[in-house]
């Protein structure tokens, strides 16, 4: 058992399922409780309650985190990081939705699957009150009641299983979605284990920051996002192609994208991967490379789409969520920013402007990720490990951006990335974006001050074990000197 001070991995361990048990019970009184529980359950409470519940779970996310960074010096085995999982995931599982409303967008559009309405053109606000999904309809975020659906029909179709098996319940069919998150998660940590492998990396530490990470916990888990599921099915398409199956890998990518479009990047790393690996004249497998998983991809989307029967109407929608302001875009604000100081000075109109800056925004993302993609080609830079950096910049440059999104790169560079500043930026955006948001799922402006103050603080800590290792100070780690936390402690496999 390793151990970084006074703190073991067990007792890292207990620390951490104390942090995890009391964000639950915090959720219980303040989570994002649904409009109406026929069950009575997750129902609201007096005020010395809620005032009580905060604190657990603001307390208990803060431990949460503390537990994780100390976890990550322990030099922790495969086996002991797979048990810890286990313990801080568990009181995670029974808790009403915590930190976002959107399972009930998810159990909504299964409903409305369910009964014949089109997700692409319409809002969960179509539902019957009375009839099934109409409890999750009322529950659904101000936003989102009369915008379409902009996931895909893989998804869909599994939301439409749990409406049908639970009649849209509210909390069976919250807890049926949670066991997708749940199936997301097992897949995530089998995928990071075999990349990690395959780039000769620390299987624990890739779980580290990969899986056990607070971040993936509370909105992957807690909040039931289905950026798991895309996570998930992304990484274990580009472990397959990695082993020679670039068929099924790009099979699993395009369920991915029918879960989010983001995914759809993948296909040109993995397209790198399969063009590195064919013989033959250059020519022959640039367009192997360029070609094939693209089009295996595509069949599994037009194949699933058909048998899903909810059409092709998501392939409009994928813009809806850019409609929306959030403080974590940079486009966005500098967009916003720009249109109004032109708007005082003469009068025009905002919107247009905002607009431009965001589609600039895109544009240069995906400049970027070209470039990244060349590097991959010719030898620059490993293809898996540009997918992360590639995912990381769609991100920063997206016109939408919630703090669970870097979890699209997190998981990849956990298993890929020796260290670096890309990893350092992961791995300290992980400790203090989960303070973003309330555990009710609204955003307020002290979540961005706690954000700053943990991320400030994960900064100096970051360069401080840095400089332990330079001196070799920190007992038991052979690191690289610019290696975070947990990058590439000695472990068991």
């Amino acid at each position: 058992m390793g151990a970084t001070g006074a703190w073991t991995t067990g007792g890292c361990r207990r620390l951490g399922a104390a942090g995890s048990v009391a964000v639950a019970l915090g959720g219980w009184a303040v989570g994002t409780l649904p409009a109406h529980d026929p069950w009575g359950l997750w129902v609201p409470h007096g005020t010395a309650v809620t005032a009580a519940g905060y604190g657990l779970a603001y307390g208990g996310l803060t431990v949460l985190v503390v537990a994780w960074w100390l976890y990550g010096r322990t030099g922790a085995s495969v086996r002991d990081t797979l048990v810890t999982l286990a313990w801080w995931t568990a009181p995670l599982v029974l808790a009403p939705p915590l930190y976002s409303a959107d399972v009930y967008s998810y159990i909504a559009q299964g409903a409305m699957v369910l009964e014949g309405h089109d997700v692409y053109s319409v809002g969960p606000s179509v539902l019957d009150p009375g009839g099934p999904g109409g409890d999750a309809a009322a529950s659904v975020g101000g936003h989102w009641t009369d915008t379409p659906a902009p996931y895909g029909p893989f998804f869909l179709v599994l939301a439409r299983g749990v409406a049908w098996a639970t009649g849209g319940t509210i909390v069976p069919a919250v807890l049926g979605m949670r066991l997708i998150a749940l199936a997301a998660l097992v897949l995530i940590v089998w995928a990071l284990r075999g990349l990690a492998r395959e780039h000769g990396r620390s299987e624990s530490a890739a779980l580290w920051l990969g899986a056990l990470n607070p971040l993936l916990l509370i909105h992957v888990v807690g909040g039931v996002h289905n950026d798991g599921l895309m996570t998930g099915l992304m990484l274990a398409g580009v472990l397959l192609a990695l082993r020679g199956r670039w068929i099924t890998g790009s099979a699993a990518i395009g369920l991915a994208m029918m879960v989010k479009s983001p995914a759809a990047v993948a296909l040109l790393f993995v397209g790198v991967v399969v063009g590195r690996a064919a013989s033959g004249p250059v020519v022959r497998r640039v367009a192997k490379g360029l070609l094939a998983p693209g089009l295996v991809a595509g069949a599994v989307v037009v194949g699933v789409t058909f048998l899903g029967g909810t059409g092709f109407g998501w392939l409009g929608t994928q813009g809806v969520a850019g409609r929306i302001h959030t403080a974590l875009s940079i486009s966005s604000d500098l967009g916003l920013g720009l249109g109004e100081l032109l708007r005082l000075l003469a009068g025009t109109d905002p919107d247009p402007v905002k607009s431009a800056v965001q589609n600039l925004g895109l544009l240069v993302a995906l400049v970027l990720i070209a470039r990244l993609a060349w590097h991959a080609t010719t030898g620059r830079t490993e293809p898996v490990h540009a997918l992360g950096v590639a995912l990381l910049v769609l991100v920063a440059l997206s016109p939408m951006v919630q703090p669970w999104y870097l979890l699209w790169a997190t998981a990849v560079l956990a298993a890929t990335a020796n260290g670096g500043r890309a990893l350092g930026a992961v791995t300290v955006l992980s400790a203090s974006l989960v303070y973003e948001t309330q555990p009710s799922g609204s955003t307020p402006p002290y979540g961005f001050v706690l954000a700053a103050l943990a991320c400030a603080a994960g900064v100096v800590l970051l360069r401080r074990d840095r400089a332990e290792r330079e001196r070799g100070s920190v007992p038991g780690q052979r690191r690289p000197a610019d290696a975070p936390l947990g990058a590439d402690a000695p472990t068991a496999r």
